[in-house]
C-alpha cells in the first residue's frame, strides 16, 4: 500500500517484474471474491476500463438478466500477495455498472465511502476511526457434514482441555488449555505463538501496522493479534487483509483458523470489539468533560448506537451462529447500557489513557462474521443519528450486573436473542441508515430476504444432532 496514482502502480509492476495482478471484491455477505490477470494484459486503461464479470454468480448480487458489472481497481490498495508462487499484486476494487458507470449500490465500499460522505456533509466530522480486534480459533482437525441422514462436526486442538488423557506420539506432555485460563499464558501451554508471530510478518507484507498478538480465554486455540486504527474505509480493507492473512498462514502451517464467532459449546466465543471515534479538520471530537473523559458529542454518539443496537445486530452479528455468542449470564456484552469497567456492558469507555487523541467509543457486540464495509458504515450512521438528534444514553452501568436485583436487572434492555429477531428489528427501525442514501431501501430488504432464505431457513429445518441425544428415545 502506498500507491496514489494507476501509474505508480503500473510503474511499480514493471520495476518489480509483477507476473500477476489479483483484483479482489466484497460479496454482499461478507467474503472476499477474486479473479486474476497476466500482467502482460494489465496497464493504466484498465484502471479506467475497468474488468468484466458476471455479477449474477455473486451471492445478493444481480438478477441473470443484468449480470454485466464492472471491477474498478483502487491503486492505493496495492500490495504484493505473501502467499502466491507466482509474483502476485493485489488490488482491492470498486464495483460498477457497465452501462452507467454509476457505483454498484450493493457494494459494500460503496456504503462505508456514501458513509464517509455523508458524515462530512453533516458538518459534524470529516473522519471516522475504526480500530476492530477481530479474534479467531486455530485448529487442528475440522470435519464436519450436514446432509438429509447425517449431521455432525468434529474439532480438536492439540492444545486443549480434552486432550489431557489423549495419548500422543512421544508422550501427551500435558500442558493443555483449561477452559476460560487462555488468557496470557506463556509457552508451551500458549502452543501457538510462534504461528501468530508468523501471521502478524505476513500481515506487515500486506501493509498491516500490528501492535499486539495474543492467545485468548477459550482453550483450543482461541486468538486475537491487534491492528492500528485507521480511517473507517482503509480499515474495512485492511480487515479483509488480516483475515486472509490469519487462514492462508494458517493453512500453511497445517492448521485451519475460523472467523466464526462461537465454533465451541461451553467456551468463549470470538467476538469484535469494534473501537470508533470521529474527528474534524484533523482534531479528535470524543474527549472532554463528560463521563469517563468523554465529550457530549461521544455521549450522543452511545445513545444512538444503544438506541439502534438491535437493528444493528442484524449487520454487527449477521450469522445464526452468532448469537449462540451473545447470550444473557455469560458474560457477554449483552446489556444496552456503557460503562467505564463493565465488560458486559454493550459499549464500554477505554480508561488507558486521558489523551482527548485516544478518547474512543468500544462496541463490543459485534463479531467477526460481520461484512466490515456494511458493520462500519451502520455503526457510523447510528453514532451520527445520535449526535443529530441529541439522544443521550443516560446513566452508565458501573454496577456489577450479576449483582444486580432481579427487578433492576429486568429494566437494562439487551441484544436479540436470535438472528431472526434482529432482522425483524432492522426492518422496523432502518430509517437512520437510509440518511444520504447511504444503505438503500434495496441494501436493507436483499439483506433480509438473503439472511433468511438463505441462513435462517436451512438452519430451522434441519434436525440438530443434540434434539437426538434429548428425544430420539421418547
Amino acid at each position: 500500500m502506498g500507491f496514489k496514482t494507476a501509474k505508480e502502480v503500473v510503474d511499480f509492476i514493471k520495476k518489480e517484474g509483477v507476473q500477476f495482478v489479483d483484483l479482489r471484491f466484497m460479496d454482499f455477505p461478507g467474503m472476499w471474491q477474486h479473479t486474476t490477470i497476466p500482467t502482460q494484459t494489465f496497464d493504466e486503461d484498465s484502471f479506467e476500463n475497468g474488468q468484466g464479470f458476471d455479477g449474477s454468480s455473486i451471492r445478493g448480487w444481480q438478477a441473470i438478466n443484468e449480470s454485466d458489472m464492472l471491477l474498478v481497481p483502487d491503486p492505493t490498495t496495492a500490495v504484493i500477495d505473501p502467499f502466491t508462487e507466482h509474483k502476485t499484486l493485489i488490488m482491492v476494487c470498486d464495483i460498477k455498472d457497465p452501462l452507467t458507470r454509476q457505483d454498484y449500490t450493493r457494494d459494500p465500499r460503496h456504503i462505508v465511502k456514501k458513509a464517509v460522505n455523508y458524515l462530512k456533509s453533516t458538518g459534524i466530522g470529516d473522519t471516522c476511526f475504526v480500530g476492530p480486534e477481530a479474534e479467531f480459533f486455530v485448529f487442528d482437525d475440522v470435519r464436519y457434514n450436514s446432509s438429509s441422514n447425517e449431521s455432525f462436526v468434529f474439532i480438536d486442538s492439540d492444545e486443549a482441555v480434552w486432550n489431557t488423557g489423549r495419548k500422543e506420539e512421544g508422550g501427551n506432555l500435558g500442558y493443555k488449555v483449561r477452559h476460560k485460563e487462555g488468557y496470557f499464558p506463556v509457552p508451551p501451554t500458549d502452543t501457538l505463538m510462534d504461528l501468530r508471530s508468523e501471521m502478524v510478518v505476513n500481515m506487515q507484507k500486506l501493509g498491516l501496522v500490528i501492535e499486539t498478538q495474543h492467545h485468548e480465554v477459550a482453550t483450543a486455540g482461541q486468538c486475537e493479534i491487534d491492528m492500528k486504527f485507521d480511517e473507517i474505509l482503509a480499515m474495512a480493507d485492511k480487515l479483509m487483509f488480516f483475515k486472509y492473512a490469519v487462514k492462508n498462514t494458517a493453512y500453511q502451517y497445517g492448521r485451519s483458523a475460523t472467523f466464526m464467532p462461537k465454533p465451541l459449546f461451553g467456551d468463549n466465543g470470538s467476538g469484535m470489539h469494534t473501537h470508533m471515534s470521529i474527528w474534524k479538520d484533523g482534531k479528535p471530537l470524543f474527549g472532554g468533560n463528560e463521563y469517563a473523559g468523554l465529550s457530549e458529542t461521544a455521549l450522543y454518539f452511545i445513545g444512538g448506537i444503544l438506541k439502534h443496537t438491535k437493528a444493528l445486530t442484524a449487520i454487527t452479528n449477521p450469522t445464526v451462529n452468532s448469537y449462540k455468542r451473545l447470550v444473557p449470564g455469560f458474560e457477554a456484552p449483552v446489556n444496552l447500557a456503557y460503562s467505564a469497567r463493565n465488560r458486559s456492558a454493550a459499549i464500554r469507555i477505554p480508561m488507558y489513557s486521558n489523551n482527548p487523541k485516544s478518547k474512543r467509543v468500544e462496541v463490543r457486540y459485534p463479531d467477526p462474521s460481520c461484512n466490515p464495509y456494511l458493520a462500519f458504515a451502520a455503526l457510523l450512521m447510528a453514532g451520527i443519528d445520535g449526535i443529530q438528534n441529541k439522544i443521550h444514553p443516560g446513566e452508565p452501568l458501573d454496577k456489577n450486573i450479576y449483582d444486580l436485583p432481579a427487578e433492576e436487572l429486568s429494566k437494562i434492555e439487551s441484544t436479540p436473542r436470535y438472528l431472526r429477531d434482529a432482522l425483524e428489528h432492522l426492518r422496523e427501525d432502518h430509517e437512520f441508515l437510509l440518511k444520504g442514501e447511504v444503505f438503500t431501501k434495496d441494501v436493507i430488504e436483499t439483506w433480509i430476504e438473503y439472511k433468511i432464505k438463505e441462513e435462517i431457513n436451512k438452519v430451522e429445518l434441519r434436525p440438530h444432532p443434540h434434539e437426538f441425544f434429548l428425544y430420539y428415545d421418547i
